[in-house]
C-alpha cells in the first residue's frame, strides 16, 4: 500500500496548464521551427491560425495581426516556411500552441542576404538613381514584350494592349522567367529587341520605343532570375525605356529598381504604356480645334490689316477684294486639309479595332454560360430539397441546431422545421 506522503499533488486544471506553459517557456523559448503550412486561415480580426507539420508530427500555430502584417508574402497551404515564436499552452482547450512572431519562406534567409548585398553594390554605383531613368514615349510606334510563352502574364498583357491600343504592333521576345537558364534568356531577349530596328537582315520598318519585361508572382526563389547582376546592368544601359511588371505589388526585384518605371502587375505595365484609343481621338480633335482657331485668328488679323492698308491707299477696291477672296480660299483649303487628316487618323484607328466587339461578345456569352451553370449547382444545394424527402431540422429555443442525442434534455422545448413550416415539440 502506498504511503500518503507519496500521493501526487492534486492540481487545478488552470494551474496545471500554467505550470506546463512556464516549463515550456523556460526550456524552449524563443524557438525556431521549420515545417509545412496546413489549414491556414485568416480571421476577420487579422489574426492567422494554421498547423505546422512534417512527416512525423504537427503543432498548432497562432500568428496575431501585428506579426501577420509584417510577413512579406501571402502564406498558403503546402508552403515550407521557417517561423520564430514562443511555445505555450492555450488554456481554453489545453492545447500546445506556438505563437508565431515572424515567418519567412524556407531558405529565403540566404537568398535575401544575397539580394541585399547586390542591391547595396548596384545602388552605390548609381544604377537606381532617378535622374538616369528615361522618359516613356506618349505614342510608341511599337512595343517590345519579354516574357515566357507559357506565362499567364503574356495573355494579360496582350489582352490589355489589344483592348486599349489595337493599332500599335507588339514585338514578342520570348524567354524563360524562372530557372537556371532564365537570366541568360532574359538578357538575350533584351539584346534582340534593342537590335531589332538595326538588323540589316530584317525588312522591318518598326521602331520599338518601349520594352515591357513581365511575369506573374511567386516566391523569392521563383523571381530570382530578375535579380541577376548582368541583366540589371544591361537594363541600366539599354537605350530603350524599360518597364518592369514582375510579380505582385508586394514583390520586389533588382529589375524593379533599375527599370525606368516599375508597374505593380503585368497588366498595369501594359496600361502604363497604352493610352486608350478614345483618349487619342479626343486629343486629335482638341489639336484640330486649336489649329483651326489659330488659322481663323490669323485670317481675321490679315483681313484687319487689309482694311487698314486699303484705307491708306484710297479705294483700290478691286485689288483688295481679290486679295481678300484669295485669303478666304486659302483659309478654307487649310481647314479642309486639317479635317481630312484628322478623319484619316480616326479611320485608321477604327479599322484596327473592328475585332474588339466580337471578342467582347464572345467573352460575355462565355460568362453567361458560366453563370447559368453556377445557378444550377446552387439550386441543387437548396436545403428545402432535403426537407421534402421527409427530413426535419431541429433547433433549441435559442435557434441552435440539435444534431446529436446528447444535445437533448428531458422536458426541453424543440422546434422542428419541415418542408411546409415549423412544429413545436417537447422531449419526454
Amino acid at each position: 500500500m502506498a504511503r500518503l506522503d507519496s500521493e501526487p499533488r492534486v492540481w487545478t486544471v488552470g494551474a496545471l496548464c500554467l505550470a506546463i506553459a512556464d516549463t515550456l517557456n523556460a526550456r524552449f523559448n524563443p524557438v525556431a521551427v521549420k515545417g509545412e503550412i496546413s489549414g491556414f486561415s485568416r480571421a476577420a480580426s487579422g489574426h492567422c491560425y494554421f498547423n505546422l507539420k512534417d512527416e512525423s508530427g504537427q503543432i498548432r500555430c497562432a500568428m496575431f495581426k501585428r506579426a501577420a502584417s509584417a510577413v512579406g508574402f501571402m502564406p498558403r497551404d503546402g508552403e515550407m516556411v521557417e517561423v520564430r515564436g514562443k511555445l505555450g499552452v492555450y488554456e481554453a482547450r489545453g492545447d500546445l500552441q506556438l505563437v508565431v512572431e515572424s515567418m519567412q519562406r524556407a531558405g529565403q534567409g540566404d537568398l535575401f542576404a544575397q539580394f541585399l548585398k547586390l542591391k547595396a553594390t548596384l545602388e552605390a554605383e548609381g544604377l537606381f538613381n532617378q535622374d538616369r531613368k528615361k522618359r516613356l514615349p506618349t505614342q510608341p510606334r511599337a512595343i517590345g514584350l519579354i516574357t515566357s510563352l507559357g506565362a499567364a502574364a503574356l495573355h494579360d498583357v496582350v489582352t490589355a494592349l489589344q483592348r486599349r491600343v489595337p493599332h500599335i504592333p507588339v514585338i514578342l521576345a520570348p524567354a524563360s522567367v524562372q530557372g537556371a537558364n532564365a537570366p541568360l534568356e532574359l538578357l538575350q531577349s533584351l539584346k534582340n529587341l534593342v537590335g531589332w530596328q538595326s538588323d540589316k537582315n530584317s525588312n522591318n520598318n518598326l521602331a520599338i520605343d518601349v520594352i515591357l519585361m513581365v511575369r506573374g508572382g511567386g516566391s523569392m526563389d521563383d523571381l530570382w532570375a530578375f535579380n541577376d547582376e548582368n541583366l540589371v546592368r544591361a537594363i541600366a544601359s539599354c537605350p530603350i525605356p524599360v518597364i518592369s511588371g514582375v510579380g505582385h505589388e508586394t514583390d520586389f526585384t533588382l529589375v524593379d529598381f533599375v527599370a525606368d518605371l516599375r508597374a505593380p502587375t503585368p497588366t498595369a505595365a501594359a496600361e502604363m504604356v497604352a493610352v486608350e484609343r478614345s483618349q487619342q481621338i479626343l486629343e486629335l480633335e482638341t489639336l484640330f480645334q486649336a489649329m483651326n482657331d489659330a488659322v481663323m485668328n490669323n485670317i481675321d488679323k490679315m483681313n484687319q490689316r487689309l482694311d487698314w492698308v486699303s484705307g491708306r491707299l484710297g479705294r483700290p477696291s478691286g485689288r483688295i477684294s481679290e486679295q481678300s477672296a484669295k485669303l478666304q480660299r486659302m483659309g478654307q483649303a487649310l481647314k479642309f486639309a486639317l479635317r481630312t487628316q484628322v478623319n484619316q487618323q480616326k479611320q485608321g484607328l477604327d479599322a484596327k479595332s473592328l475585332t474588339l466587339p466580337r471578342a467582347l461578345q464572345s467573352n460575355l456569352q462565355s460568362q453567361q454560360r458560366g453563370l447559368i451553370h453556377l445557378q444550377t449547382r446552387l439550386g441543387l444545394l437548396d436545403p428545402h430539397l432535403v426537407l421534402e424527402r421527409g427530413y426535419a431540422w431541429l433547433t433549441d429555443e435559442s435557434g441552435q441546431a440539435l444534431t446529436h442525442t446528447k444535445d437533448f434534455k428531458p422536458a426541453q422545448d424543440v422546434s422542428a422545421t419541415l418542408a411546409d413550416g415549423q412544429v413545436r415539440l417537447r422531449v419526454k
